[in-house]
């Protein structure tokens, strides 16, 4: 944390009367929602939580779990509120931002989307756009919903900010003193750069696992026989195959053309190793092993 982080404090900015110091409205109380609100609360970064969700269930199921403190409307949250964050999937933001963006006077709007570019384009000429910062936390695992949320999410992980230029820099401020509060060490880039990263570092692993449980799936008709026989190592690689389609569908739409990229790249490489098999070239087999190897020199 460097020194301009260390002088921020948690909620000290000027408001509105009508505003709380330490009120957080978090709309979207799932999985990434609902465990910053266990997060915050932990760190004791906000004295009160507001959550905002379509789903009546998830209204309840976020109160009874103290994800958040009380549930209200979208307009009496934001009103009540210093910092809004919306942690909604991403074709969900496009209407979201801009709805919320209206309504602010000089609170902080920051999302938590998997994609920047084209959610950031939808906002480009709002007048409130200094107000909002563009975020990704680089955390997730295979579930959903409020009964996901885990408070020790986020620690040492990554938080993207994109485009941290075009945001007010009392807002930029807050959202950086979160993030570093929270355990989360801070990566700055412009928009498009971090949606051609995640679509190889994040989107490829989805879609990859995706499809290895469809192929184990089809070819082995015998469920007891996964289960049973399956390793740490299937395990590990398939489990990404648990996660919601009504969350990726969106990504991989959004972040269409680099996960095209990245897949053509990834389907010849699979056509590599499939290759070396039939034609029993077994020296270049190794070599694409201990090639993909080197990974260890980044991934310890």
């Amino acid at each position: 944390m460097n020194a301009a982080d260390k002088s921020t404090e948690h909620m000290n900015v000027k408001k509105p009367s009508s505003q709380s110091d330490g009120t957080v409205t978090i709309i979207g109380t799932g999985l990434i929602g609902g465990s910053f609100g266990l997060v915050l609360k932990d760190k004791k970064l906000a004295e009160h939580i507001i959550g905002v969700d379509k789903s009546e269930v998830n209204q309840k199921r976020a109160l009874e779990l103290g994800l958040v403190d009380e549930v209200l409307p979208l307009k009496e949250a934001i009103a009540k509120s210093k910092l809004i964050v919306l942690a909604v999937p991403v074709d969900a933001l496009f209407n979201l931002l801009p709805a919320v963006l209206d309504e602010v006077i000089n609170q902080v709007v920051m999302d938590m989307g998997s994609t920047k570019e084209s959610v950031i384009a939808a906002v480009a000429n709002h007048p409130k756009r200094r107000r909002f910062v563009a975020s990704h936390p680089m955390w997730g695992t295979e579930y959903s919903g409020p009964e996901a949320a885990v408070k020790t999410a986020f620690a040492n992980k990554a938080a993207v900010i994109c485009d941290s230029e075009h945001s007010d820099e009392d807002a930029l401020e807050l959202v950086k003193n979160i993030y570093n509060e929270t355990g989360m060490h801070l990566v700055y880039m412009d928009a498009a750069a971090h949606d051609l990263h995640a679509a190889y570092i994040s989107h490829i692993s989805h879609i990859t696992s995706f499809a290895l449980a469809n192929t184990v799936l089809e070819k082995e008709k015998e469920e007891d026989a996964i289960f049973e026989l399956a390793s740490g190592g299937f395990e590990s690689t398939v489990r990404l195959a648990k996660s919601n389609s009504e969350m990726w569908v969106p990504i991989f739409k959004q972040n269409r053309e680099n996960v095209l990229d990245v897949l053509n790249e990834h389907i010849s490489q699979l056509r590599k190793f499939k290759s070396c098999l039939e034609k029993e070239n077994y020296e270049y087999l190794q070599e694409l092993i201990e090639n993909a190897n080197d990974i260890r020199r980044i991934l310890k």
